[in-house]
């Protein structure tokens, strides 16, 4: 199994002055889920070099057995230091892709020219395309074949727009992943706040927030195994 793991290269939180990036439990649960089962993985961002830690979710009451093993391993943070730059990427050498959140994607993976046709390629391809959190916010500018965009029609979750009001960033971030997924013409669905829930429509797996991590990881795992 070859699974491509692309993270945002965004770290600034709007005007706030604060930083953001990818989240760390939605990065770390997956790639050992993934690691642990053989699996090959290759890290890119849209600028290649470091890939920006959310320091919210570095924080002590985010740390997770994930969070507290990828802490601890040189290699995993040696790969998030030196992530392969995303236009050196073809989509043929692997045979899944997994997008983490945090709220960095929806400064640079929604609107990442390469990412998008990157993604097109996966699914034109039908390969396995996993999303949580923040990142189906990569699939904002994303077409099927039929030239609609990718999530019409299509079972959907991610991060909700009560969880970013609890977050309180509503008026900061680009647009709210709920509604972007429901303007796109996604069947969107949902959990309580903080739930865990991830669903699965052909190829596509979403998930709503950092706790549906695994489960999306789970998902792509049967998907790469059927």
């Amino acid at each position: 199994m070859n699974v491509l793991f692309v993270l945002t290269s965004h770290d600034k939180l709007g005007d706030t002055g604060k930083k953001t990036g990818f989240w760390v439990e939605e990065f770390a649960n997956p790639y050992y889920t993934l690691l642990d089962k053989g699996a090959n993985i290759t890290i890119a961002t849209p600028k290649g070099g470091a890939a920006p830690i959310d320091p919210s979710s570095d924080a002590p009451d985010a740390a997770t057995e994930a969070t507290e093993r990828f802490d601890k391993d040189d290699k995993a943070q040696k790969l998030i230091a030196n992530t392969e730059k995303l236009s050196t990427i073809n989509a043929d050498d692997f045979d899944a892709v997994f997008y983490p959140g945090g709220h960095g994607p929806l400064w640079d993976l929604a609107t990442d020219a390469t990412s998008i046709a990157l993604i097109e390629k996966f699914n034109s391809q039908e390969k396995p395309i996993a999303f949580v959190c923040h990142a189906p916010a990569a699939l904002k500018n994303v077409k099927s074949a039929d030239g609609n965009p990718l999530v019409q029609g299509k079972k959907v979750t991610g991060f909700t727009n009560t969880e970013e009001d609890a977050v309180q960033l509503t008026n900061v971030v680009p647009f709210l992943v709920e509604d972007m997924l429901t303007k796109n013409g996604g069947i969107y669905s949902k959990k309580d706040d903080w739930a865990a829930y991830a669903i699965q429509d052909g190829n596509l797996i979403t998930g709503q927030n950092p706790a549906s991590s695994e489960l999306v990881a789970e998902k792509l795992i049967e998907s790469l195994n059927n």
